[in-house]
């Protein structure tokens, strides 16, 4: 028998799209046992509200998130807001026992997301680091379990884009360090930052500097930086809103002892390995089509051979969502694994600032220290 979860979704922005649209196409690709109810969804603009709520089939409207968290007919709080109110909410969402499920980057420091992690331990909780669910990130993540790639020498990882660069942008919150936090250092690092604890495990230092190339902008435009992990391999990482030519393109590249992987988000169904096992004269990078069979998540979606989209990556990670949740397990990632990815970008921010390498800490209290859980 299905169970109701009734959502409360704070936020209409382009997340909020993106998690109605997860919430209204869950049940036409996964067998979850709960009915979703999109019971309110709050903003702080009444037309914007409406609009939203029509086209998505939520309830209600509201504009006061601290009435809504309370409400005794909200089982869910998914938090969509700008990264500066990520903490307030989730703890008062916590404190009102609700399920609490936030965007990215949890929160603006590890202090911060320390406390929000503490607040929901011991129950469900999600962030909404998506690209885990892409069917070709997660076959990576197969092929490095299985040892296909040996030893890891290097991890190479990329964000790039684009629309920063313009200095007639309209006001936008993410160009606000009030608002943001940083810039791309919260908003694309911490998708690169998620991927590599999960890919290929902690980070023990790293060196970083980071740069606005617009005259009074108060957050980096870009941001780069090196790290080596606790595995003993070397990684590079950049951040930029400065990369003419790019408009979303997220890529990693892993170099082992045994082969090779790489990923391109621009080419979302693809992922390049290479198997330094076979004959010299065969030797090369693949480009394999994660559409099937036998890869992740596809038999839910389209037959083998049908690509996918970047929606799908959110009905993917709300499904397995749901799915711990029934099960009584524990969901990757959650809150902790939000705090272990803002113990990198604090250490990034401090040795942007001093020019250092910064030791990457793991709270020696958090529950569960394995950065390769699933």
């Amino acid at each position: 028998m299905s169970r109701k979860l009734r959502i409360a979704l704070l936020g209409c922005g382009f997340m909020g799209r993106a998690h109605s649209n997860a919430y209204r196409q869950i049940k036409h690709f996964f067998d979850i046992p709960f009915d979703l109810e999109l019971r309110v969804i709050c903003g702080r603009d009444p037309q914007r509200l409406a609009g939203t709520a029509a086209v998505w089939g939520w309830s209600e409207t509201a504009t006061d998130w601290r009435a809504v968290v309370e409400r005794p007919d909200v089982d869910v709080v998914d938090i969509a807001l700008p990264n500066s109110l990520h903490a307030e909410v989730a703890l008062a969402a916590a404190h009102a026992g609700k399920i609490v499920l936030c965007e990215k980057p949890l929160g603006l420091s590890a202090d911060k997301t320390r406390r929000m992690a503490d607040a929901v331990r011991g129950r469900p909780s999600m962030v909404w680091f998506n690209y885990r669910r892409v069917p070709a990130v997660a076959f990576a993540r197969r092929l490095i379990e299985e040892g296909r790639l040996g030893q890891i020498y290097h991890y190479r990882a990329v964000y790039l884009q684009e629309w920063a660069r313009r200095t007639d942008l309209p006001a936008t919150w993410k160009l606000q360090r009030a608002a943001a936090g940083s810039g791309v250092v919260a908003d694309l690092a911490s998708h690169l930052v998620d991927l590599a604890l999960w890919l290929n495990g902690p980070i023990r230092e790293l060196a970083a500097m980071t740069h606005t190339f617009v005259a009074g902008r108060d957050v980096e435009d870009a941001g780069l930086f090196l790290a080596r992990f606790e595995n003993g391999s070397l990684g590079s990482f950049e951040a930029t809103r400065f990369a003419i030519g790019c408009g979303n393109r997220n890529a990693f590249e892993i170099h082992g002892a045994r082969g090779m992987l790489a990923f391109d988000l621009e080419d979302m169904n693809r992922l390049r390995f290479a198997d330094a096992g076979e004959a010299e004269s065969l030797q090369g990078a693949r480009h394999l089509l994660v559409t099937g069979p036998d890869h992740p998540y596809v038999s839910h979606f389209w037959k083998p051979g049908h690509i996918i989209g970047y929606e799908h990556t959110f009905i993917a990670a709300l499904a397995d969502f749901l799915t711990a949740l029934d099960r009584g397990e524990r969901f990757h990632p959650d809150f902790e694994d939000g705090h272990r990815v803002q113990l990198v970008l604090d250490a990034v921010e401090r040795s942007a600032a001093s020019g250092r390498w910064e030791r990457v800490t793991l709270s020696e209290d958090a529950p569960g220290g394995d950065a390769m859980a699933s």
